[in-house]
């Protein structure tokens, strides 16, 4: 079965109970990865997410770090906004992925972030920070999603 439509089987039997935050541990192994969710609230239609992670369960044959952040920043949709390759750290053997147009509410900035860790793992969330002439610190963010959006861009990682 394909990891999209594993996971929305999965997702849709997802309640969680209780106020915090709440993690989803899925092992897909017969797709090759482990995947993590954590969640402010989850529901029948969608869930208020604070971090997707992905983390292979068995070596990449073969690829860049390069190649894979940028195969992830044309094919992930469903986002509000499109992701870039913003940075390639080859010493530390990391990638950053951003929004390319965050999206902006009065004096702060909204955009996601992909952190890709080797060709084996891979972590999305949302960050809020000031407009950059204000200065100041970004902080995590939840963010919605539905669950075909969550299947959809798990997919888009995993399969770029």
């Amino acid at each position: 079965m394909p990891l999209a439509e594993t996971l929305l089987a999965k997702l849709a039997d997802w309640r969680p109970t209780g106020a915090g935050r709440h993690c989803l541990d899925l092992s897909l192994a017969e797709l090759g990865w482990n995947l993590q969710l954590i969640a402010e609230r989850v529901d029948s239609v969608g869930a208020l997410l604070w971090e997707v992670s992905l983390a292979r369960t068995t070596p990449a044959n073969n690829g860049t770090l390069t190649a894979w952040a940028e195969q992830i920043a044309r094919r992930t949709t469903g986002l509000l906004e499109a992701l870039r390759v913003h940075e390639i750290d080859t010493t530390q053997n990391v990638a950053l992925l951003r929004s390319d147009a965050p999206s902006q509410r009065a004096d702060t900035v909204l955009y996601y972030e992909v952190r890709l860790d080797g060709l084996d793992r891979a972590r999305l969330r949302r960050y809020q920070a000031p407009q950059p002439a204000l200065g100041g610190k970004r902080e995590p963010i939840a963010f919605a999603l539905t669950h075909e959006v969550i299947a959809k861009v798990v997919s888009d990682l995993a399969s770029a």
